[in-house]
């Protein structure tokens, strides 16, 4: 079964005197587990589809069902507490609270958690620092790390609340060429062994390289499919209205 699955979903924003389509009629089944990238130029409409994916945004029209729920429909509240118990987010400016810790950054989304006690967050503290080879770090400000460490303090929080999706949003952009390919390695390595599903916004090519599905988007719209094989990109064209929203 899909772990995201959108329906004909469109989203609209009115721009002053201008109807802005941001998202046009896009059906696309997610699967749990892959290393997926949303890729096209700017102002294509990538952004808005992960925002709609990570129920930060909310279609104009159109279903989206995340683990089996459709959750169009749902209230602020209900989509605050599915994002944080199913999605976890990493930005491409880190995102990170100044004043804590690298281990109060990671500890932060737990807080909302009141089955949670003290013991138990300071385990997945520093299980996941340890993930991402911060331990030694985990005293230190975000204005003490490199852009790098501050990412993977970002990857650490993201998964510390046990997402089983993380949405990265142009995560390479802030970072020099070879800090960026480790980053990307970690992120693979973590999708790899714990079957996490991460899925990027981003015209990295880097991370289209890395990736085992792609979705290209422009217009709003998706053009291609692409799923991996060993042959490498076997691509699909764009599904029409009405067709079974196509799996990758």
């Amino acid at each position: 079964m899909a772990i995201v699955k959108l329906e004909n979903v469109s989203k609209h924003y009115r721009l002053g005197e201008q109807d802005v389509k941001a998202v046009s009629d896009v059906s696309l089944a997610i699967e749990p587990g892959v290393f997926l990238a949303i890729a096209g130029p700017s102002g294509s409409g990538k952004s808005t589809l992960l925002n709609i994916i990570g129920c930060i945004d909310t279609p104009s029209s159109g279903k989206v069902v995340v683990e089996g729920k459709d959750v169009s429909g749902q209230t602020p509240d209900q989509l605050a507490d599915l994002r944080a118990r199913t999605i976890g987010f990493i930005f491409q400016t880190f995102n990170l609270l100044p004043v804590l810790s690298a281990a109060e950054n990671v500890e932060y989304p737990l807080l909302q958690f009141p089955e949670l006690g003290q013991d138990e967050r300071n385990a997945r503290v520093a299980r996941y620092l340890k993930m991402v080879g911060l331990s030694k770090y985990a005293d230190h400000r975000p204005n003490q790390l490199s852009g790098g460490q501050r990412q993977r303090v970002a990857i650490a929080r993201a998964l510390a609340t046990h997402s089983r999706i993380v949405l990265a949003d142009e995560p390479t952009a802030n970072l020099d060429r070879k800090t960026g390919e480790e980053i990307l390695r970690l992120m693979k390595k973590i999708n790899r062994r714990y079957h996490t599903t991460f899925i990027f916004s981003t015209h990295d090519r880097r991370v289209m390289n890395m990736a085992d599905r792609l979705v290209r988007i422009e217009d709003g719209r998706i053009t291609q499919l692409g799923v991996r094989s060993e042959d490498g990109w076997v691509f699909v064209q764009d599904q029409t209205r009405g067709e079974e929203a196509p799996e990758v």
